[in-house]
């Protein structure tokens, strides 16, 4: 049976349906927004993963080149992998949704937003945090949602809900938020040096703004009407957690308080060795739970010298920086190079200016064809002190250059007054 439920938003209609497509998904909606339609749908599994103790939640975006009329480039003409947009898609979903799941839920649950059509107006990276909460409400998976998103603009000194794409380059402001009915889960923004009350302003005119998206995905859960799968966390073994707090809080002190973060680690690093060895004898088929009661122990007590103390691990109370400096023209033969120092944090950045025909070909969705600024973002795991396969950049690496380059990208000069193509590269 196809249940529907829609409301104005932004002054366009928003639609949201179940029941037609994808019936053996845990969850699944049809999303529609003007010409812009995306198929959210949720999977989780019956029973939870054995050994792991985190939240095995993966969303990911498939952006169908049809979705815009387009065939892919290339020799093979078909989607390979994901494309920045939706790689950044996916963590803008990712970030409201996880936290609104049951503590301890060790279930896998995989969202998959699939874009089936797009007008070039109006954004599937919003549409896909809303169908995706309206998928987790109308299945069976825990879900303390409904979530509700939308984008804020500033144009002509007046906030707009959800601007068209066509109007993204008049807006001061480009700001996303997610929230529930009575809080602010996710906010993240870009803008070009606005005052700190109007951006606040933004903030409540989109968390009022989301309020009837909220409300039509509780409509449409109400319709559908499925019971949730119970859930109970698993119980916490206080003996263990007691014996394990007694053992390292004596030894936190000497350990946790040095300004060295390798001396720090390496401190660290012994604690635990002599907890396994001391426990594990005692209890050799709980050593994961052993080290994350130990973990919990070490957030807890950094934290607790923080609020009780003020101070931090490195012995800084909490106004204090660790010493900044920062040098350039490292590198004879770039076009540009610094090395920005702070503590033990380094990052290396380089700057390569090329002429516009090196501008970066976007064979994407949207209706922008290429981009002349671009900042990529390395870390490789040397940077932490670790030995780690290097696959390329990840998702968190992507996220990350990106949040960069949209910080940068409000004060590059404009390509009339300087034509090149600029790539910044940033190494950890």
């Amino acid at each position: 049976m196809i249940h529907r439920q829609e409301a104005v938003i932004g002054g366009r209609v928003m639609s949201i349906e179940t029941g037609r497509m994808a019936e053996l998904a845990s969850g699944a909606v049809l999303l529609r927004y003007g010409d812009t339609v995306i198929l959210a749908t949720v999977v989780g599994s019956s029973e939870p993963r054995e050994g792991i103790d985190f939240f095995p939640l993966t969303v990911d975006v498939e952006e169908r080149m049809y979705a815009a009329g387009k065939i892919p480039g290339g020799f093979i003409k078909r989607e390979g992998r994901a494309t920045e947009h939706a790689i950044l898609a996916c963590r803008l979903a990712d970030r409201p949704l996880r936290p609104l799941f049951p503590k301890g839920y060790r279930n896998y649950v995989q969202v998959v937003i699939t874009v089936l059509s797009v007008d070039q107006e109006n954004d599937s990276d919003i549409l896909g945090i809303v169908g995706a909460s309206a998928a987790l409400s109308v299945s069976d998976i825990p879900f303390a949602g409904p979530v509700g998103a939308v984008r804020v603009g500033y144009i002509n000194d007046q906030l707009v809900i959800n601007p068209l794409e066509s109007q993204i380059g008049q807006s001061r402001l480009d700001l996303a938020i997610a929230g529930t009915a009575d809080a602010v889960m996710m906010v993240e923004a870009g803008a070009k040096e606005l005052p700190e009350d109007t951006m606040l302003e933004a903030v409540r005119f989109g968390q009022e703004a989301l309020q009837d998206i909220v409300k039509m995905q509780e409509k449409l859960a109400q319709a559908v009407n499925v019971a949730k799968r119970p859930f109970e966390a698993p119980p916490v073994d206080e003996e263990l957690k007691r014996k394990v707090a007694e053992f390292v809080h004596p030894r936190f002190e000497a350990a946790v308080n040095n300004p060295d973060k390798a001396v720090r680690s390496a401190a660290l690093g012994l604690v635990q060795r002599d907890l396994v060895e001391t426990l594990g004898s005692e209890y050799p088929e709980r050593m994961k739970e052993i080290i994350g009661f130990y973990e919990k122990e070490l957030k807890s007590y950094v934290r607790n010298n923080i609020l009780d103390r003020g101070q931090r691990p490195d012995g800084r109370d909490l106004k204090t920086i660790r010493p900044i400096s920062c040098e350039v023209g490292l590198l004879p033969r770039t076009h540009g190079s610094a090395l920005f120092t702070r503590g033990q944090t380094q990052v290396l950045s380089v700057i390569t200016l090329g002429s516009p025909g090196e501008e970066q070909i976007l064979d994407g969705l949207g209706s922008s064809e290429s981009k002349r600024f671009m900042h990529h973002y390395n870390f490789p795991p040397f940077s932490t002190g670790e030995s780690k396969p290097l696959r390329g950049p990840g998702r968190r690496e992507i996220g990350h250059g990106a949040l960069a380059e949209r910080a940068i990208a409000a004060v590059i000069p404009a390509q009339s007054e300087f034509p090149y193509t600029i790539r910044a590269v940033s190494d950890v």
